[in-house]
């Protein structure tokens, strides 16, 4: 038997037990564009295809229209234009999440991937170049071949709510 002092000794061994980090995110992986952006999976109600969406009238830019999931009503938000991402092709997938009380389903063009990233992973929006462009990122990692922003939900919903305020309101008999 080997005497365990002649085993080569590890980096991750000369750590202390306690500076080793086990704390980590599970994150839901959404397409739009180009680009990959990652939401807090505690966050996310459920991935659906919309069947139909209804516009209506009055609604801030970023919301396209509203859907039925199942008996209740999901407001849809687009929100590529926010994140200064292309919008070539249509949306196919919604993925629904939570924010305080209120729920909105954002349009996605891929069908999301689960993954774990490590917290000591990710990189700070100050010292990225777009972050000044992009208020509703809270942090960067780097995934497989690209880097992936995290969206802060908060300051996502609060600026499609802070529209909707804005917006003049929609009355049918009015000239446009």
């Amino acid at each position: 038997m080997i005497p365990i002092g002649e085993f080569p000794q590890l980096h991750s061994d000369s750590v202390p037990e306690e500076a080793k980090s086990t704390q980590s995110l599970k994150v839901c992986l959404v397409a739009l564009g180009d680009e990959t952006f990652a939401i807090d999976l505690r966050q996310v109600r459920e991935i659906f295809e919309p069947e139909s969406i209804t516009p209506v009238p009055g609604m801030p830019a970023a919301l396209v229209g509203i859907t039925n999931l199942r008996g209740t009503i999901i407001p849809l938000a687009d929100v590529r234009a926010t994140l200064g991402v292309s919008s070539s092709v249509m949306p196919k997938y919604a993925v629904l999440i939570r924010q305080g009380t209120q729920q909105v389903g954002i349009l996605i063009e891929d069908v999301p991937e689960i993954c774990t990233i490590q917290l000591d992973d990710l990189v700070a929006p100050s010292t990225h170049p777009g972050a000044t462009r992009r208020p509703m990122i809270s942090a960067f990692f780097k995934t497989e071949h690209q880097l992936s922003a995290i969206l802060e939900l908060s300051r996502l919903v609060a600026s499609i709510a802070e529209t909707a305020t804005d917006q003049k309101p929609y009355h049918h008999n009015e000239e446009r």
